[in-house]
């Protein structure tokens, strides 16, 4: 069972997440976890005066996908940060190209998670995940989100990411993901892969 991690990362944050959901998905017997990013649009220029490009060489061995790979794959769990409350563009580019695997209901019936990134507490983790699912539920798919059964989404000792809509992480200034946001990505990860486990027989 192949199990598709998408991603799109400019400073790091989601691809370390994206490294602990296929760690979720290692967990349930017989599932493979393919690591993937999505096309850069940006010009190195841009990057460069955003200081992007020292960030993005910690995940440049990752292939980048293609959308056919979409198609091949029996769950697909996408990572995004958060642009304005919605998923980044790159991430919005790549998925407008889906358009064969619609026509022919490539996707119907396979599982679709979202774990995302946000700059600040409630600069739209949430928002984000929620209406990137409306993009999963036109392709088709099985929406599967971080059920209440994670608990550390629950904590109040400490700021942290995560809704029933999926695993999230705070990315403002020098924080990286915590270990409670890194384990609501492995459950999200093994949760999203034991469903397209039983969908599979």
């Amino acid at each position: 069972m192949k199990v598709l991690v998408v991603f799109y990362s400019m400073y790091g944050h989601v691809y370390r997440m994206a490294e602990a959901v296929a760690e979720g998905v290692k967990e349930v017997p017989g599932a493979e976890a393919v690591l993937r990013r999505v096309p850069e649009t940006l010009p190195q220029e841009v990057l460069q005066k955003m200081g992007a490009v020292e960030p993005q060489k910690a995940f440049a061995h990752v292939p980048v996908c293609t959308v056919a790979e979409l198609g091949e794959a029996d769950a697909v769990l996408f990572g995004t940060p958060t642009r304005f409350g919605n998923m980044c563009g790159q991430m919005r580019q790549f998925l407008d190209a889906a358009g064969k695997l619609w026509t022919k209901g490539a996707l119907v019936g396979k599982v679709g998670s979202v774990f995302a990134s946000s700059n600040t507490q409630h600069g739209g983790q949430e928002s984000t995940i929620l209406s990137f699912h409306i993009t999963l539920l036109h392709l088709g798919m099985i929406v599967a989100g971080l059920p209440y059964a994670f608990e550390g989404q629950m904590r109040m000792d400490e700021i942290t990411g995560g809704s029933p809509y999926g695993a999230s992480t705070v990315a403002g200034g020098d924080r990286t993901p915590s270990e409670n946001e890194l384990a609501a990505a492995r459950f999200q990860g093994k949760y999203a892969a034991s469903i397209a486990a039983k969908l599979s027989g």
